[in-house]
This record gives C-alpha cells, sequence and structure tokens, in this order.
C-alpha cells in the first residue's frame, strides 16, 4: 500500500472549512501504531489515558513526561506517515514556564507532531507561548482527566447555563490563544455544536455529539478490548476480546493435541 500524506496542523482548519470530519484514534504503541499507519484515519493521539490502558492505573495522573516520550517514540517509529498529537501529563503545564518548555521539548523531540494541553484557566498565556514557539497546541476542555479529583468524578461537564457559558469562554480562549484545534469531551451534543459553531478552529469530540468537526476514540476501547468498558459514547467496531482470546485458546488446544507446530512449520 502506498503512503499515505500525513495530515499538516494547517490542514486541520481547512477541513472544517470544507465540511469534512476528522478521524482520531488514540494509540500507544509501535504494534498498533503500524496497523494504524496502513488505515484511513486522519492522526494519533498519544494519550495520557495510557497510565490506564497499557499500565493498569486507576487514572491518568499517574503518566508523567518521560512515560509520555517512551510512548511516543513507539508510535512515532510505527506511524510514520501520521500526524501524532502527543498528551501534555499531570500538572507538565503548572511548574512554571521553563518546565513546560523542557516537557513540550521532550514530547516533541519525541516524535510528536504536536501537544494537546488540557483546560484553559490560567493558562492561556502559557498556550501561546508554546505555539509562538512553533510548536502546535491542541486544546482540551470539558470532562478533562487530569482534574478528574477536582470534578469530582467522570461527570459530563457543561449542563447548567453558567458552566455551558464558562465552557463557551474558554473554547474562545483556546482559539486566540493559537491552538489549533480542540478535544470536547463529555458535554452535552448541543453544547459541543454551539462551540463548533463558534469558533473558528475545529473541534474533535469523545462523548460530544455528532456536531463536532471530527471524532476521537481509544483504539483499545473501539475494537472492544474490554467488553465490560461501554460509557455512553463509546461504539464497539470489533469484539477484539472475544478474538483474541478465541485465538489464544485455539493455540493452546492445537499444543496439547500435538497438531502445533505441523511438519510444514518445522525446520528440517
Amino acid at each position: 500500500m502506498a503512503a499515505v500524506k500525513a495530515m499538516n496542523v494547517l490542514d486541520f482548519t481547512k477541513r472544517k472549512d470544507l465540511g469534512e470530519k476528522i478521524s482520531m484514534v488514540t494509540c500507544y504503541d509501535f504494534w498498533s501504531a503500524q496497523i494504524l499507519d496502513d488505515s484511513d484515519v486522519d492522526c494519533l493521539l498519544v494519550g495520557d489515558s495510557l497510565a490506564m490502558v497499557m499500565h493498569g492505573y486507576d487514572s491518568t495522573v499517574y503518566a508523567d513526561v518521560d512515560l509520555m516520550a517512551l510512548h511516543i517514540r513507539a508510535v512515532a517509529r510505527g506511524a510514520p506517515n501520521k500526524f501524532i498529537v502527543g498528551d501534555m501529563p499531570f500538572l507538565a503545564t503548572r511548574k512554571g514556564l521553563q518546565s513546560t518548555m523542557d516537557a513540550v521539548q521532550t514530547l516533541m523531540q519525541a516524535g510528536a507532531s504536536a501537544v494537546k494541553i488540557e483546560g484553559e484557566a490560567g493558562q492561556r498565556e502559557l498556550i501561546a507561548h508554546v505555539v509562538e514557539s512553533g510548536v502546535p497546541v491542541m486544546g482540551h476542555l470539558g470532562l478533562t482527566p487530569q482534574s478528574v479529583h477536582g470534578l469530582g468524578g467522570h461527570k459530563v461537564q457543561g449542563r447548567s447555563q453558567s458552566a455551558e457559558e464558562d465552557l463557551l469562554a474558554s473554547a474562545r480562549g483556546l482559539a486566540e490563544a493559537g491552538c489549533f484545534a480542540i478535544v470536547l469531551e463529555c458535554v452535552p451534543a448541543a453544547l459541543a455544536a454551539r462551540i463548533s459553531r463558534e469558533i473558528d478552529i475545529p473541534t474533535i469530540g469523545i462523548g460530544a455529539g455528532p456536531e463536532t468537526d471530527g471524532q476521537v476514540l481509544v483504539l483499545q476501547d473501539m475494537l472492544g478490548m474490554n467488553p465490560e468498558f461501554k460509557p455512553k459514547f463509546l461504539r464497539h467496531y470489533a469484539c477484539g476480546h472475544k478474538v483474541v482470546q478465541d485465538a489464544v485458546n485455539r493455540f493452546h488446544a492445537e499444543t496439547r493435541h500435538g497438531c502445533f507446530p505441523s511438519p510444514s512449520e518445522s525446520y528440517a
């Protein structure tokens, strides 16, 4: 298959202007990045959710810059033809400008095409500085998992009128600071649609309804690798847990019965 030219940061706004939806999949490692590199998906997110999906923690706060860089390097090697967004992890933007820029440098030199920063309050000038330094920044509003303890859990955000206006103001602030796109997570569909209409940069939704400018899902979630995990916004596109389980059980049975390996699978 011929390599598809990777999106660049300018393509995101072009897609919004043309009314063409953007697809993004969260990816954490080399082998799945290789598969996605051969797929039609537009861009990849190395999300700090890797702390949970890959390492078994109960929240994203356990990811740090070194862990993010490790996974970004693996994904970048596996998907050289994709635009790769790397999450700035817990508190990485809250320790001062020098610390923030050191973290940005680490993630970009690991192979990210852009970084994603959660939240807007208290960060607008910092985001503007990162953008002015030549690093594309994707924003993230709504349910921001790094702030899950402050939010009182994984809850839909922006349901009250005041919260709706606050989210809209934050989206405008991120656009003004120079973000090239914003992830909207777990917000009412009508609010996500309003934000998408009222800002010039594209929105990428997860649990934000159909009228955002794009959608993102975690690869393992969309493949049904954990069939027990099915929040309202998630669609399973495969029964991955069963596929893998059945394959391993077949290997086990054929090994026990002596029919693997066959003579044709053995060296003379």
